[in-house]
């Protein structure tokens, strides 16, 4: 059976596509281009605004595809896919299966029993209270990047205002640590140099009845100790929860990569209060201080919303000082939109969408300056480059290769070897900083 999974949305989405297609391949089951399948799987996401039209107009292209097989048929996962459940059989007779995040870990086999002629329509949405073991496929195939990311934590429960991840990836659920660690020694037994451990909320790892009293802190002191591990990384973090032992832990751990996504949403605390983040701008900037002080050379990012309901100019101006009081090296930034039964749809009074679009502007524009002048900074340094694969620009002489520094900036560097290098570590110093990007030049063998 040819199958074809179309991913939207974050990087556990990604991770929880790889493994339903090693789950599908473990039973005989082939990849294939979309022209050739005939099985669709849509993993889908509800963060950003219309997120049910994107599928449904993904859907209407598949169902194109019946022309050339009437018995293809199609399975929608994750976010969407919870939020509107058994319409989607209603709608596309072709669906037959949809299943949520917590449901995921039976799709394999309700896949599998519907290729094989049921009749029946499969609806894997219930909530599970415990962190479930997904079934182990055959062996992971370690990426030519020698990158790997592995699942600590399922679902969220801080219920912000204007998030609708509660309400589809359900309450959280820390996966048992000892199952986390042994994830990571296979990669890095495998070959995998770099490990990013993923969640909604990893800071409140252990939180829960799954994490078996570990903290986030230990585990992450335990896969740094790791033979082998050169690069760790951690996403995403809710500050509310970041404890003094993290913190520390980027001033302590050599591999812990100088970097962290940091979720700030607005610098006003009237706005944060709404939002029902639980921080401050005094809390948060206390954090900021002890990151720095931890580790000088840290690169922070964040996500911002513009618009919220009830946001004032004052509001907004109280957000772009804090973005330049922490100095983001780049941020994601987004204009509110409601979603379906969060709390901030009942929220009054809704900000004009032609404000909401100034203000995003205004806010880019200057995260644009500061992003230019923290790459600007890094002229005349020198770092490691880990090699991801080619460029996409290339302008003739050597051959261009991308890789990115422990912080995870881009740095493309120029060298004579056309193969070999992807998952090689390269010693570089940047001679240029482009708007968003970084140039270096070589300065010893890649290794």
């Amino acid at each position: 059976m040819k199958f074809h999974i179309t991913t939207f949305g974050c990087q556990m989405n990604v991770h929880d596509s790889q493994w339903l297609a090693r789950a599908l391949e473990s039973r005989g089951w082939e990849e294939a281009d979309e022209d050739e399948a005939q099985v669709y799987v849509l993993n889908t996401c509800s963060v950003r605004e219309k997120p049910e039209q994107k599928v449904y107009s993904e859907l209407g292209r598949v169902a194109a595809h019946l022309q050339r097989d009437p018995e293809i048929f199609a399975a929608v996962g994750g976010c969407v896919a919870q939020q509107v459940g058994r319409g989607f059989f209603e709608r596309f007779p072709f669906v037959k299966l949809v299943f949520g995040s917590d449901g995921i870990a039976n799709a394999p086999n309700a896949l599998e029993r519907i290729a094989e002629g049921s009749d029946e329509r499969v609806a894997l949405l219930d909530f599970v209270s415990l962190y479930e073991e997904r079934e182990e496929t055959q062996t992971r195939v370690v990426s030519d990047n020698r990158q790997a990311f592995v699942n600590i934590m399922q679902g969220c429960d801080n219920f912000c205002a204007y998030c609708i991840v509660p309400y589809t990836r359900g309450r959280q659920k820390s996966r048992h640590p000892d199952a986390v660690l042994k994830e990571c020694r296979e990669l890095a037994a495998s070959g995998v140099r770099e490990i990013t451990l993923l969640g909604q909320n990893v800071n409140s790892f252990g939180l829960d009845k799954g994490g078996a009293g570990v903290s986030f802190a230990q585990l992450l002191y335990s896969v740094a100790s790791i033979d082998g591990l050169e690069r760790l990384r951690f996403t995403t973090s809710h500050p509310k929860d970041i404890a003094p032992e993290v913190i520390r832990a980027f001033g302590e751990l050599d591999n812990l990569c100088p970097s962290l996504h940091l979720p700030l949403q607005s610098g006003s605390d009237v706005l944060l209060k709404a939002m029902r983040r639980k921080y401050d701008r005094k809390r948060y900037l206390e954090i900021v201080d002890g990151l720095k002080a931890a580790r000088p050379d840290i690169a922070l990012t964040t996500d911002l919303i513009v618009g919220f309901p009830g946001e004032t100019e004052q509001d907004f101006m109280d957000t772009l000082e804090m973005v330049e009081r922490v100095g983001y090296e780049s941020s994601f930034s987004f204009k509110y939109s409601d979603r379906p039964g969060v709390a901030a749809v009942n929220m009054e009074p809704k900000v004009e969408p032609e404000e909401a679009s100034d203000r995003l502007m205004r806010l880019q524009t200057l995260q644009n300056k500061i992003t230019r002048e923290c790459l600007k900074k890094l002229e005349s340094t020198e770092t490691v480059a880990f090699i991801e694969g080619l460029s996409r620009k290339q302008d003739g002489g050597d051959i261009w290769w991308k890789g990115r520094d422990p912080a995870g900036r881009i740095v493309n560097v120029a060298m004579p070897e056309q193969d070999g290098l992807v998952g090689m570590m390269v010693p570089v110093r940047i001679v240029e900083a482009k708007k968003h990007s970084l140039l270096g030049e070589r300065t010893g063998e890649p290794w």
